[in-house]
């Protein structure tokens, strides 16, 4: 099962908060997956098609619950590849159908198109607001494997209800955005932390904790992933130095001699030919007396002037 999948279960098996929020949901489930029209001036019908039982059992609910109707349902298989099941609910004019739309601002219906008037979610309660926006990820939302990515979308058919979803989620102070694709309208969101005030904001506590969950493994392994690259970058410094060090250090024995260093720098030298794979504070602590990590690194750059020097003045560079 899809993590989106998950959540729309989740959450249909919630309980509704009262009324005005049922309608709340089953306005957003109707006005922005279904689809309406007029087969004759005294006919129109409804329809919403679903992948998922559980959203189609919850309007079938919501219409018994809320006006009294039982919507026809039927089951099919996709005509498409995968040939998914899909569950249709049909509703007509002969069982209610008008008193619904007008109650979800859907008028003047015509054989040409369908007037969405606003749903005036501004003078709704927040309670409300929430469900529709639970109704709208019902009906035709998403949201991408968390282990992957992170995204969550709702797409819309038409744009006034795609910004109406959209200007209801900026009002929980979320930073969702708007595309076209394919002649549909997209309102989505990509943070992780955007996508679990979302599913808080629409009662869907656990995928949220399975979120949080996720977000704090793949956190955590970022980290680790962070540290060793780091830890592994300055280690290959460190061999790299060493054998630059010890590559100068046997040109200066080789080409002057150790006895022409001072001995603060033949010392470092010997110490650094004897234990090559060293750091600097070991180095440090075998001088007499003892030296810090600088002294060391300072006395180890000496010598590499001195071989470059000695190298230029061979033409050897």
């Amino acid at each position: 099962m899809s993590f989106s999948s998950s959540v729309k279960n989740e959450l249909c098996r919630s309980d509704a908060n009262g009324r005005c929020c049922m309608l709340s949901e089953l306005a957003a489930a109707i006005r922005i997956s279904g689809l309406i029209k007029a087969i004759s001036p005294n006919e129109v019908y409804l329809k919403i098609t679903t992948e998922n039982a559980a959203f189609a059992r919850r309007v079938f609910s919501l219409l018994k619950v809320l006006y009294g109707v039982n919507a026809e349902i039927s089951v099919r298989r996709s005509k498409k590849l995968k040939k998914h099941v899909l569950y249709i609910l049909v509703l007509t004019s002969s069982i209610g159908l008008m008193k619904i739309l007008n109650d979800i601002n859907i008028t003047n219906i015509n054989a040409s198109k369908v007037g969405y008037l606003p749903y005036e979610l501004d003078k709704k309660k927040r309670c409300c607001k929430k469900a529709y926006l639970k109704g709208a990820f019902l009906a035709a939302g998403s949201m991408s494997d968390p282990e992957k990515t992170y995204h969550l979308e709702i797409i819309s058919h038409q744009n006034a209800l795609a910004k109406e979803v959209n200007d209801l989620i900026a009002f929980f102070n979320l930073n969702a955005k708007v595309i076209k694709r394919k002649g549909y309208y997209v309102v989505y969101l990509k943070e992780g932390e955007n996508i679990v005030d979302f599913l808080n904001i629409i009662g869907a506590h656990g995928a949220l904790l399975e979120l949080e969950n996720v977000r704090i493994i793949k956190e955590m392994r970022n980290n680790v992933n962070r540290i060793v690259n780091c830890e592994t970058a300055n280690l290959q410094k460190t061999v790299d130095a060493s054998i630059r060090q010890v590559d100068n250090i046997k040109y200066i024995r080789d080409n002057l001699g150790f006895d022409n260093l001072p001995e603060n720098l033949r010392q470092i030298a010997e110490l650094r030919l004897e234990y090559s794979d060293a750091s600097l504070k070991e180095l440090g602590e075998m001088l007499s007396p003892p030296l810090g990590k600088s002294g060391v690194n300072h006395r180890l750059r000496k010598l590499d002037e001195i071989a470059e020097n000695t190298r230029s003045m061979k033409g050897e560079l």
